[in-house]
């Protein structure tokens, strides 16, 4: 049985690769990812379309796009993302492009659910400062989560080693989606801010987003349900 909270990631360069993957996967996952790779995929038929294949097909897409732009173009934005009929979309967490994203959702009748993005997984305090941040990733992540409640948004896109604190912030009527997740033993690749599925859960996240240890296993499906086994528990 799928669990709605894991969400795995269609991080795969090609449409047809991203398919096998789904088929393979069945009715042990129900919630999938679309990112920047795949949904400008070079094939006729891009990510975008299988984003609207997996929704006719009664599955949850979660676009990660990560929107940010003058107001109306991400209000425009927005409302195209809401037509397709899936489930999260991710805007950058600047106040005022979550002000025009939340504004537009209201205004397609949807139940479209916005994350605001607070700082990449990928990111520690030195690439902050390389970028002319003035404060560390978590004063930054803490900012942001304020910022996204105050907006309206629906949810958070965070390490998991910030869920707790981001919690503490946005109550528990906000999803917190947290990217990075490993499971024990697993190669942390690029990540620098990981934590494996039991311990996210147990901090407060809502959704955990799984790509690599799930898409590039020998077996995909057995990864995937080894992680919803282990998510089963809390």
């Amino acid at each position: 049985m799928a669990d709605p909270r894991l969400i795995v990631g269609l991080d795969v360069p090609s449409v047809v690769q991203a398919r096998q993957i789904v088929d393979e996967l069945g009715d042990a996952v129900s919630f999938y990812k679309i990112g920047h790779q795949l949904a400008f995929a070079p094939e006729a038929e891009n990510g975008l379309h299988l984003a609207k294949q997996l929704v006719a097909e009664g599955k949850q897409v979660f676009l990660d796009l990560k929107l940010l732009d003058i107001d109306n173009t991400v209000s425009n934005g927005v409302k195209s993302v809401a037509a397709m009929g899936v489930t999260m979309l991710t805007i950058h967490a600047y106040p005022k492009a979550m002000r025009a994203a939340v504004e537009a959702v209201a205004a397609s009748g949807t139940d479209l659910t916005l994350l605001g993005v607070t700082v990449l997984t990928s990111m520690d305090d030195n690439d902050m400062k390389e970028a002319g941040y003035g404060m560390s990733a978590a004063d930054l992540v803490h900012l942001r989560a304020k910022q996204a409640k105050e907006a309206g948004m629906g949810g958070i896109v965070a390490s998991a080693m910030e869920a707790s604190a981001i919690r503490s912030i946005v109550g528990d009527g906000m999803a917190v989606v947290t990217p990075g997740i490993r499971p024990t033993g697993a190669d942390h690749g690029d990540q620098k801010r990981v934590m494996t599925p039991a311990d996210a859960l147990n901090a407060g996240a809502s959704h955990l987003v799984v790509a690599r240890p799930i898409v590039a296993a020998s077996n995909p499906r057995a990864a995937a349900e080894a992680i919803t086994a282990e998510m089963a528990h809390v």
